[in-house]
């Protein structure tokens, strides 16, 4: 990790220059490309090199530490020089780019800065131009709109308390002064908890001669720090002399060399948000080799037990989420000290820290094991939490806030299981901060955490994509009507939606036969219902599946109806396609496998129909059997697979394993089918799970109990699917391939969030969102 200094950092993120002279329309593309293959180059650079600001206050603190061999002199005098050579020209130190809503931040800083020049008498004319910053700022420092570090009242209150001890006159009226010592009082008058001590302990700088020294090193790590703060441990250092507070100190001036950053060691989280960043905006495909090192490390750590994992909130709860979700092997017990009652007792509890929280509900949402109620439990704790402080959060104009509380709702609105990529990496493009300035008791910045060669990557990645999604529609609005399929009175036009799904999560651009694959099948998987449903008699079908069953007809002679000549048609030569294709990613044709899927589920139809009817009335055993088949993933999921890259044997695909994924996203799929349709099907006449639960159960069952009852069953059976997925041990499906079975589970949360799916106007934005609005750089 290295630091970047307020000297040399009036913009401190790297940006891409253009020349204005340059010819548009002659360069633009190899400008581009170049601009693209620049901002990679720097992202591949940022995962090994972690960059963090410098904190002017913290090197203050560690400046006034003295000698322990002469209390005389200071025992980092480096420190001392960089506060004389990095004083900024209104007189303060602080933040290297000046922010409206950093003034509290800065006078802090400034004011720490000026007690170390006072402390070894130097620097008469920095510290001049040091109180007069102050004095004309001061007014700021009860301004509740500024952002406030952390421990902001007693921190000052107590520098101010010690520049009277150093004999300083500091320019504030004592009417100020009384009212900064008013509120510490009250700070520090709040009630005892186990929070409000580790609070205490964290701000100890601020508190000085008055502090409980002893307590304080309950808090000490096995590096030395406490809290893993330079200010904190600097001024415990001070007061009580201690080899680990020294040891930690030396150590991080040997590093760094003359100035630190406000938080040691800062390692494995931004790595981890580097990481999350290129995976959230849609850019991970570019950094498969480092995401890869990062996660092999970070396991490392996590095996290891270290404290910089274990000991942080968000960090800890980012790792076991990131870790789980790419298959290792992460224990759900090591998030067990941060329980309801833990949490609130922790220092971050005390401070209602929302970033760790969030990370939290986000990471107890991996349940794949069924013992896992530790995970039930933060999922239930967390999530109210944030609900309160959401609905507890007027609405803030300024841009810091609003951004946590869109990362909280973010959160609550749209759960893992739900989300499809590309809606998600444009919610987090349009979202995106560059400026990412974070806020302990100074503020920070990294270059992992907030950088304009994210965003930059991101966007022209997404629409680079999105243009490519826009042909491919046109060329199945092409196969529409060439196959007669809007002729059909019957059936319901559904492409758009069926190739949404496609293109929503398998976003490669090299995917194009398996998005194609996928819309075309779902497109007659949606005909072929309507006309099972309300277009076709017995007859009709029955001819279908004949014409499916023995293949190569007359289809002139052989077709009871036109009708049934379109859709087999169709059918045929779509399986056909398919089969043919496949022969260049898997070496064989897959037409026989094709058919065979497709006579599965017109079979199942067919007894649906037939059940329908004679007005027979199923087990729900039998019905299950029946309608996970009848549900009508199979066509659009399983050839699809044959298109993602790995190779597929006869015995991968006839395994218990392939069978297994089928059927629990099949059943998910038919039981949210039937919760949402109940109604609308009983009106019709039509059976479906929810009524025959109540039909063969006893009197006192209700579709109440009977919802709660099936949405229980799709949460176990959604988890059992997410286990299979991320299993990497006894597994034979290869894990691109077990990702589309995921991504189909989460189209379907999706659809069935709010009603019965295609009807929703939701979805037809996220539609537009997906497929036709680009991103514009110039609204971000």
């Amino acid at each position: 990790m290295s630091l970047f200094h307020p000297h040399s950092c009036s913009n401190p993120f790297i940006s891409v220059s253009t020349d204005s002279g340059a010819n548009p329309t002659a360069d633009t593309n190899s400008s581009n490309d170049l601009c693209f293959k620049d901002s990679k180059q720097r992202i591949k650079k940022m995962f090994n090199q972690i960059e963090l600001s410098v904190s002017s206050y913290d090197t203050a603190w560690v400046a006034m530490v003295p000698s322990p061999t002469s209390h005389c002199n200071p025992c980092f005098p480096a420190c001392l020089n960089w506060l004389l050579d990095n004083q900024l020209p209104n007189g303060s130190w602080g933040p290297c780019r000046p922010h409206p809503l950093l003034i509290k931040d800065t006078l802090s800083s400034t004011l720490a800065c000026v007690l170390a020049l006072r402390r070894w008498g130097v620097g008469e004319e920095h510290m001049t131009k040091g109180l007069r910053f102050i004095e004309s700022h001061f007014c700021s420092a009860s301004d509740e709109s500024q952002l406030t570090p952390i421990g902001f009242d007693i921190i000052f209150s107590g520098m101010v308390e010690y520049a009277r001890d150093l004999n300083l006159n500091l320019p504030l009226r004592s009417t100020d002064i009384d009212v900064l010592f008013h509120k510490r009082d009250l700070q520090l008058r709040r009630e005892n908890s186990k929070g409000r001590e580790a609070y205490l302990a964290y701000v100890s700088e601020g508190i000085g001669k008055h502090q409980d020294w002893e307590m304080v090193m309950k808090y000490q790590r096995k590096n030395g720090s406490l809290f893993n703060s330079p200010s904190a441990t600097a001024a415990t250092l001070s007061h009580l002399p201690n080899s680990g507070c020294l040891h930690y100190l030396t150590a991080l001036l040997d590093k760094f060399e003359n100035a630190v950053p406000t938080l040691h060691p800062f390692h494995v989280f931004p790595r981890l948000c580097m990481l999350e960043t290129v995976e959230s905006l849609g850019i991970g495909q570019h950094f498969r080799e480092e995401i890869t090192s990062v996660l092999d490390e970070t396991y490392r750590c996590w095996l290891q037990g270290e404290e910089e994992i274990f000991l942080d909130l968000p960090t800890c709860a980012l790792a076991f989420r990131i870790l789980r979700v790419n298959g290792y092997d992460v224990s759900s017990e090591a998030l067990a000290g941060f329980a309801e009652e833990h949490f609130f007792n922790s220092l971050g509890g005390y401070l209602k820290d929302l970033d760790a929280v969030v990370e939290l509900f986000r990471a107890s949402q991996m349940i794949i094991h069924p013992n896992e109620q530790l995970l039930e439990k933060h999922i239930s704790w967390t999530s109210h939490f944030l609900k309160q402080e959401l609905s507890n959060t007027s609405k803030c104009a300024y841009k810091h806030k609003q951004n946590i509380m869109q990362k909280v709702n973010d959160a609550l609105e749209f759960p893992h299981y739900a989300s499809l990529e590309r809606l998600v990496y444009r919610r987090n493009i349009v979202n995106y901060d560059v400026d990412d300035i974070r806020m302990l008791k100074s503020s920070y910045s990294s270059l992992s955490i907030g950088n304009k060669d994210f965003l930059r990557l991101a966007v022209e990645d997404f629409n680079a994509c999105q243009s490519i999604y826009r042909e491919e529609l046109k060329q199945l609005e092409r196969w529409v009507r060439e196959k007669r399929l809007d002729k059909l009175k019957f059936a319901r036009q559904k492409l758009a939606y069926c190739y949404f799904s496609a293109a929503a999560t398998l976003c490669s651009p090299e995917l194009s036969d398996a998005r194609l694959t996928w819309a075309k099948n779902g497109v007659l998987t949606t005909v072929v219902d309507d006309f099972f449903d309300v277009g076709g008699s017995e007859d009709e079908l029955l001819n279908l599946i004949q014409l499916v069953e023995k293949q190569d007809l007359d289809v002139s002679i052989d077709c009871c109806s036109e009708e049934v000549e379109i859709i087999y048609s169709a059918l045929d030569n779509t399986i056909s396609e398919i089969g043919e294709k496949a022969i260049a990613w898997q070496g064989r044709n897959i037409k026989t496998h094709v058919s065979e899927i497709w006579l599965d589920l017109l079979r199942s139809m067919l007894q649906e129909a037939q059940w329908s009817k004679e007005k027979a009335v199923p087990t729900v055993d039998e019905y299950m059997r029946n309608g996970y088949i009848s549900f009508a993933l199979g066509p659009i999921i399983l050839p699809a697979l044959y298109f993602v890259g790995p190779r597929l044997s006869e015995a991968v695909v006839k395994s218990g394993e392939y069978s297994l994924l089928f059927r629990h996203v099949s059943t998910c799929g038919r039981l949210l089918n039937d919760i949402h349709s109940f109604k609308r099907e009983s009106m019709e006449g039509k059976l479906n799970a929810v009524s025959l639960h109540i039909i063969h159960g006893t009197n006192s069952v209700t579709e109440d109990h009977v919802n709660q009852e099936l949405k229980h069953l799709i949460e176990e059976r959604r988890r059992e699917l997410h286990r299979l997925v991320l299993q990497k041990n006894d597994s034979i499906v290869p894990r691109q391939c077990k990702e589309l079975f995921w991504k189909m589970s989460k189209v379907l949360h999706l659809f069935y969030m709010k009603d019965d799916g295609f009807t929703s106007h939701e979805m037809a934005n996220a539609v537009n969102a997906v497929i036709h609005e680009p991103i514009l750089v110039d609204q971000l």
